[in-house]
């Protein structure tokens, strides 16, 4: 049994880590920290885990730092996460990170893209992308896992095989996306307040959206050169969720049938990839609630115009699930341990 700590567990990705790991059989979590809610029973502040931790409270960060604990998970702000990181590891404590602050391979990216000050950058060189379908070896032999963002979780299962096996063309490749709005956090923002969302539909984030220097790094690795793509998120009025619709452009002389054969040998053995059988395409409907990432493609022979569509909960596979996902791997678990197989339906 592994006792664990969630950094900054009163925001929504910290609620989605308690509610998965209280399922986690191999896992016990003995700190809980919030600035907020501290010295308040956690059942106060969720009445949802009401019963099911008793007697635990939140404290303070700095109060917990010198606690006792085999892995710790931090949704904290990027900047906030890179200092707790630093004390964590230098205990030889494993950190699965949920912010920003360790998924770019280069330090001068990050600090551009965020506009701050890294706060640890020879930490930041020590730590693995945390997405399992491209990275499960080294997340096996890490201490420090940095969770994609959820709109990067999207486009990069969609488009990796298909860079990876050198099927698309390198320019052109656009990605349109469509998020709840608990993609915004849990501190109240007019922008996410859902009477300004309800009943419409509307672009945020442009020209350049942060995630997107996100998306050109991995998806650059996965073609073995440079690749920019045209990102554009859309607040729609639902909670959760995330519908990516990628499209690309196909290489001459591709043969038929070598984009589903690529999706087959990147993802036939991942536990939670899922390509959707002929005709039927992703809704985020079908992955709420769960650690899935439903897969569909379409391709105009005429145009050689690739369309392709993943759907993630945003909360799950999105950033709290993907987070125990790489626990397990770092902890030697089953990877699906703590993780829900089966989406909220309706």
């Amino acid at each position: 049994m592994k006792k664990v700590a969630i950094f900054g567990a009163t925001g929504y990705t910290g609620f989605e880590l308690v509610r998965l790991l209280l399922s986690h059989p191999r896992v016990k979590i003995s700190v809980l920290t919030s600035e907020q809610y501290s010295g308040l029973p956690v059942d106060q502040a969720f009445p949802p885990f009401r019963g099911r931790l008793a007697g635990a409270a939140f404290v303070k960060t700095d109060d917990a730092l010198s606690a006792g604990f085999d892995a710790a998970f931090l949704a904290l702000p990027h900047t906030v996460s890179a200092s707790v990181a630093v004390k964590l590891i230098s205990r030889k404590v494993p950190v699965i990170d949920l912010s920003a602050d360790f998924r770019f391979r280069s330090v001068a990216l990050y600090e551009s893209v965020y506009g701050v000050r890294h706060g640890s950058p020879s930490l930041s060189a020590k730590a693995v992308y945390g997405l399992p379908e491209v990275y499960r070896g080294l997340l096996r032999k890490t201490r420090l896992a940095a969770v994609p963002g959820c709109f990067p979780t999207s486009v990069i299962l969609g488009l990796y095989p298909l860079l990876a096996e050198r099927l698309i063309d390198l320019k052109g490749i656009v990605a349109d996306c469509k998020t709840g709005v608990s993609g915004g956090g849990r501190n109240p923002s007019l922008g996410f307040h859902y009477p300004e969302v309800e009943g419409g539909v509307r672009p945020y984030g442009l020209p350049k959206h942060r995630h997107n220097p996100e998306m050109d790094q991995e998806l650059s690795l996965a073609a073995g050169e440079k690749v920019s793509i045209t990102f554009v998120p859309h607040l729609v009025p639902m909670v959760r969720g995330i519908l990516a619709t990628c499209y690309a452009t196909i290489r001459p002389r591709v043969a038929a049938g070598a984009v589903e054969s690529a999706y087959r040998k990147h993802y036939a053995g991942e536990p939670f990839v899922r390509l959707c059988p002929p005709g039927v395409l992703p809704s985020t409907k079908d992955v709420s609630g769960s650690n899935f990432c439903d897969i569909a493609f379409r391709a105009d022979e005429k145009t050689r115009r690739l369309i392709v569509v993943s759907a993630i909960d945003n909360l799950v596979k999105g950033a709290s699930g993907a987070a125990v996902q790489c626990f397990n791997l770092m902890m030697g678990f089953p990877e699906g341990n703590g993780l829900p197989y089966t989406p909220l339906f309706p």
